[in-house]
């Protein structure tokens, strides 16, 4: 990453923090990465969650992170995080999406990193000493089930999960997939959206979030999801069904018919975020196809002096600045005027960042040949994150329509018009 750009946007102590980070990556991560991966799938090997464990390295590399103060990175509270604005945490996001690894050994990964601060903002204060603070302190996982198997998640009013209240309980009954980090050994909740009917409120205060200890009785892990043939193990994304699952009325979070409204503060930092280090899983992909092509020989020249692969190297340098600049714009529009005056920021880079990463490491690919489609490197499975992330937080058709209907309002439409008649 350009320091340039790094010292027009952070604050001292975001680039303090930075340097830590970088060379904490650098220095304990990097060497160990490869051999971590493969330990984690030998240890692994199929989708039986239940037996599902990290490597011993996995707590060692956490304490220590934890022990630099290295912690809680994307959370803006001093006491609690690092006391990062937004801004400040961008760049150190896109370090750590260099790896496969950084997000979890600094606990910043998703989908803990929306749930505590989901609980953070919008919990109670037994809610955040019960559920929120023993994730932040490493000690247990968390999950987010909203994705449901039966319907169109792209339109979240379409979800049938229901959450009703009976007398001084919630009944929950449905089903939910994709619900990443469900076969971790250490969750113990889940925070699930669901449909909770009220003829007295719009259609956007009809769902809540509810706060669901893992062990429920009815709750019940159906398998986990391969994602292009991996399980991602042992974090995973998982289906999950709910009958009759009852808790305390305590555990909606905000109240009922809160859902949509904690859902779009969580999902605009969170967004930041997943741009980010998409951006530095392109940085990452476009240095490996820039080493393979100078360094492997065709036709008597190096890789990149072949066809057009100058051309592909460049077109790759100008989308990842460009998709840089994007999201630090959106990071900086949050921090000073929140996540509300910055939606049609958020939703801009939602499709552009993990496009940019799909086209790059696809390029990174083609140049390492075989090699680029193997285990051997990082680039099929941030194929997979990028494409996955076209999908996730909704697709990129939904965020195109919102930066459309957004523009239309800027110029004093508020609905597309109707056709006159002839």
């Amino acid at each position: 990453m350009s320091n340039n750009i790094l010292m027009f946007t952070a604050t001292e102590h975001g680039q303090a923090m930075h340097a830590k980070v970088k060379a904490f990556i650098e220095t304990d991560i990097e060497p160990i990465e490869a051999q971590f991966w493969q330990d984690c799938h030998e240890q692994n090997p199929d989708g039986n969650w239940k037996n599902w464990q990290w490597p011993e390295k996995y707590e060692s590399l956490r304490k220590q992170a934890r022990e630099a103060g290295l912690w809680n990175l994307f959370l803006p509270d001093d006491t609690l995080g690092a006391g990062l604005s937004v801004t400040d945490y961008a760049p150190i996001a896109e370090l750590t999406g260099r790896s496969l690894l950084a997000p979890y050994v600094f606990n910043c990964n998703a989908p803990d990193s929306g749930n505590m601060e989901l609980l953070w903002r919008y919990g109670s204060k037994e809610q955040q000493d019960k559920w929120m603070m023993p994730i932040l302190e490493g000690k247990t996982r968390s999950v987010f089930c909203m994705t449901e198997p039966d319907v169109a998640s792209s339109d979240a009013t379409n979800m049938q999960a229901t959450a009703v209240v009976d007398g001084d309980e919630i009944i929950i009954n449905g089903s939910k997939w994709w619900s990443s980090g469900l076969g971790d050994p250490a969750v113990d909740v889940l925070i699930v959206m669901a449909y909770t009917p009220d003829e007295n409120k719009d259609r956007h205060h009809q769902h809540s979030m509810v706060l669901v200890p893992a062990k429920t009785a009815g709750v019940e892990i159906e398998r986990m999801l391969k994602v292009f043939g991996d399980y991602d193990a042992p974090h995973g994304h998982g289906e999950v069904s709910f009958n009759d699952v009852r808790v305390p009325v305590s555990h909606f979070i905000g109240g009922p018919g809160m859902g949509f409204e904690i859902a779009q503060g969580r999902l605009g930092p969170g967004r930041i975020h997943h741009c980010m280090r998409c951006i530095g899983a392109a940085e990452k992909s476009l240095e490996l196809a820039v080493k393979r092509g100078m360094e492997r020989t065709a036709f008597g020249k190096p890789l990149l002096q072949l066809g057009g692969n100058f051309e592909r190297i460049a077109d790759a340098r100008i989308k990842i600045d460009q998709a840089r600049l994007l999201t630090l714009y959106a990071a900086q529009k949050m921090d000073a005027q929140g996540t509300k005056a910055a939606l049609t920021e958020i939703s801009a880079i939602k499709v552009v960042a993990p496009t940019v990463l799909q086209e790059v490491v696809d390029m990174a690919i083609q140049i390492h040949g075989g090699m680029g489609v193997c285990q051997d490197t990082m680039l099929p499975n941030f194929f997979a994150q990028a494409r996955a992330l076209r999908l996730a937080d909704g697709p990129d058709e939904v965020h195109k329509t919102m930066i459309a209907k957004l523009e239309l309002k800027r110029q004093g439409f508020s609905r597309p018009s109707k056709p006159t008649k002839a």
